[in-house]
């Protein structure tokens, strides 16, 4: 192991410590340093600069401790040189800081040193643990690998003589393990043509290069009155720089020839088919998506068709058991046949499953079964599918009905089956099928139980959520709710609440989460919002109140709020916010402004009061309440989003709900990221008043943003 040493201090050091580290350089890296007995670097390895990055000069003649070791360290570290410098040795793991400054956990060994002077000092010997670790998990498989594997495996040296054998090799060759140290093949099982073999090794050690599938045929000790055949592979064994050690040799016995071949590529393709429907089964909670990907993995690979029909009980449990009993709606199928009937099978198509039929029973035990093809016709009982059941009885050769069992339920069956020019299902075949259809069964109950809770939260949403706005004094008004997706649903909302001497509360909240959770908290808090709001107490307080009401649901649950009380008579608004965007106002001139009243802090996070904003709304006003999904979104933060709002409100003399549209187009223009609610309020002009355009008289512009939001 190459070395830097300091010329001052210490002139040179043991070959033992210092001297080439042989195999176990090739295996683990050791970095190398000394210090002095006053601390201070005075030899730094080629090693020890890989692994830490300082090169010899930053650190030779300056105490290492400083710069190797994080500062709350310094302490132990200082023990440990004393009790080395005091003439013990110290193992143990210490962190230490690499010349880029992250932490590298080192194992270490400390020792006490003695140069050719008689001074003290201390030798560091360390390993990166990672380094370490991966050795250990190479080792363990490795010795896995050799104790475990059925494949016949041995190292053999650069002479050819076994270094290792597993105990696999050791019985097809009916030589135990020991007696095959240090002999040649041609001494161990001279019957195999084991000269033959001797020369293939020789050559892959001589040109590097590995060889597949030698075949050997003979016999030995183990079967002495019987030809075997075995497949050998040779490999060779490579140090580092590309050191020849040896020869790696595995053996396979293909005495049974293209049965075993046959059955270790079903093997094969068995894991892969397997790997790929875990990859493309399930990639989303959508249901009829993930009924779709169930049959494109079973067709063509291990079938000409896929049916995946469920039960309606199942699909909408709400309707009455009556009439969903036996009923089985298609979710997916494919036919690689041309003359299949599509029309037929066609996904939504549902039908009664036969009475006393082996579809019943498939159903009610849970258990797939093989269908005869005179059970194939009688499964299809509607007089109007006559067409179908010819073609299945005419060109079905073999088929296998599968219940789709998620959490001891059946949700229902996969019908798969083979033309009659193809191989019929064989006992591999359906072990697979069966397989595929139980996993594929978890992923179709997941979406199907994730579309039910959307279905619900927005069913909640929905019905905790204005449709129809009240008609108040002095207000024009309009709001929308966007759900992110057809798969989500979250906690916006927005509200107006009728106050008395004709003023309005206009309210606007999103609470944090998605789902019927984020929505149920919600309808609690809109609820609250108009106890509170009909006790005439002022914008702050029902913040504060609100407050206190998240914080008692749990340290987990946070919503941001505004809430404002317009009063015609006043002629303006007062409004508080809690941690939510500003609200947007447009004048009449077309003046845009974002309101820098105290932004308050979230609902749940509680600690301080909720200060008011008066706003004046002149007659022609525009308040323009949102969550912060309208102006939010992965390619914008909200700067650019709040001026793409304020150049979305330029036509104030357009109706209310083209404005609003306007705004949606123009900041939405796809699918929205997240929730999206949005509450607009336009102050009536009096009667016979003329309306401002701004584009025509040179008003209006961008946004300003306001400071301290």
């Amino acid at each position: 192991m190459d070395t830097h040493e300091s010329t001052s201090d210490v002139p040179g050091h043991p070959l033992s410590a210092i001297g080439y580290a042989g195999v176990l350089r090739d295996l683990l890296p050791i970095a190398l340093w000394r210090v002095n007995a006053q601390g201070r670097v005075v030899e730094w390895s080629l090693a020890a600069q890989d692994l830490l990055g300082y090169v010899p000069e930053e650190l030779l003649g300056r105490y290492g401790i400083p710069i190797l070791v994080p500062e709350p360290n310094w302490e132990s570290a200082e023990q440990l040189a004393r009790k080395v410098m005091a003439g013990e040795t110290v193992v143990g793991t210490l962190p230490l800081r690499h010349h880029d400054g992250h932490l590298v956990p080192m194992e270490m060994w400390l020792c006490p040193s003695v140069d050719p002077q008689g001074r003290a000092g201390l030798l560091a010997i360390a390993v990166e643990t990672s380094a370490v670790l991966r050795m250990r998990d190479s080792l363990a498989a490795l010795e896995g690998l050799f104790t475990q594997s059925p494949i016949g495996l041995a190292t053999l040296s650069p002479d050819l003589r076994f270094l290792r054998v597993n105990d696999a090799l050791a019985r097809m060759n009916g030589v135990s393990a020991a007696e095959h140290l240090d002999k040649r093949l041609t001494e161990v099982a001279p019957g195999v043509n084991a000269a033959a073999l001797e020369t293939v090794m020789q050559q892959v050690l001589d040109s590097g290069r590995a060889v597949v599938d030698v075949r050997r045929t003979g016999r030995t000790p183990a079967d002495p009155d019987h030809d075997r055949t075995w497949s050998c592979s040779y490999a060779p064994l490579l140090g580092s720089a590309g050191r020849p050690l040896g020869v790696i040799a595995s053996l396979i016995d293909i005495t049974e020839g293209q049965r075993a071949q046959a059955e270790a590529e079903q093997a094969r393709q068995r894991f892969v088919l397997l790997a790929e429907a875990g990859a493309r089964i399930g990639t989303t909670l959508d249901l009829r998506q993930t009924a779709e990907e169930v049959v494109q993995v079973l067709v063509p690979q291990l079938a000409d068709s896929a049916d995946v029909q469920l039960l309606e009980q199942v699909l909408d449990p709400d309707e009455a058991a009556a009439s969903t009993h036996g009923v089985v709606r298609r979710m997916a199928a494919a036919f690689t046949d041309p003359l299949a009937p599509a029309e037929k099978l066609a996904a939504g198509l549902t039908f009664q499953v036969p009475l006393g039929s082996v579809y019943e029973q498939v159903i009610a035990d849970g258990h797939p079964m093989n269908l005869y093809l005179s059970d194939i016709p009688a499964l299809i009982n509607d007089p109007r599918a006559e067409g179908l059941r010819t073609y299945l009885a005419a060109r079905v050769g073999s088929a296998r009905l599968v219940p789709l069992v998620a959490r001891g339920k059946v949700l229902g069956a996969v019908v798969v089956t083979r033309s009659r020019s193809r191989e019929p299902l064989g006992e591999q075949d359906c072990l697979l099928i069966d397989e595929l259809v139980a996993r594929a069964a978890l992923n179709i109950d997941n979406a199907r139980m994730y579309t039910r809770q959307r279905k619900a939260a927005l069913t909640l949403q929905r019905s905790l959520t204005n449709s129809t706005l009240p008609v108040v004094t002095g207000l024009e008004l309009t709001g929308r709710y966007l759900p992110a997706s057809d798969h989500e649903v979250g906690g916006d909302w927005f509200d107006v609440i009728a106050l008395p001497d004709g003023r309005t509360g206009l309210v606007i909240g999103d609470v944090m989460g998605h789902g019927i959770h984020a929505a149920a908290v919600m309808g609690q808090l809109r609820t609250a919002v108009r106890t509170l709001a009909r006790h005439d107490i002022s914008p702050g307080q029902i913040l504060s109140s609100l407050d206190a009401a998240v914080a008692d649901l749990g340290e987990n649950e946070m919503a941001t709020c505004v809430y404002a009380v317009h009063d015609p008579a006043a002629g303006g608004c007062l409004i508080a916010r809690a941690g939510h965007p500003p609200p947007a106002v447009a004048d009449a001139q077309g003046t845009i402004t974002f309101l820098d009243g105290p932004p308050g802090t979230p609902l749940g996070a509680g600690g301080q009061d909720f200060q008011t904003e008066q706003v004046p709304l002149p007659p022609g006003s525009l308040l323009v309440l949102y969550t912060d999904g309208l102006i939010e979104a992965r390619d914008r933060d909200l700067d650019q989003g709040m001026q793409q709002l304020a150049q979305a409100l330029r036509h104030l003399d357009h109706p209310l709900e083209e404005i609003c549209d306007g705004i949606l187009d123009r900041l939405l223009p796809s699918a929205a990221q997240d929730d999206v609610a949005v509450l607009l309020a336009r102050t009536l002009r009096p009667p016979g008043s003329v309306r401002i355009h701004p584009e025509r008289h040179g008003l209006g512009g961008p946004a300003r943003k306001v400071q301290g939001w």
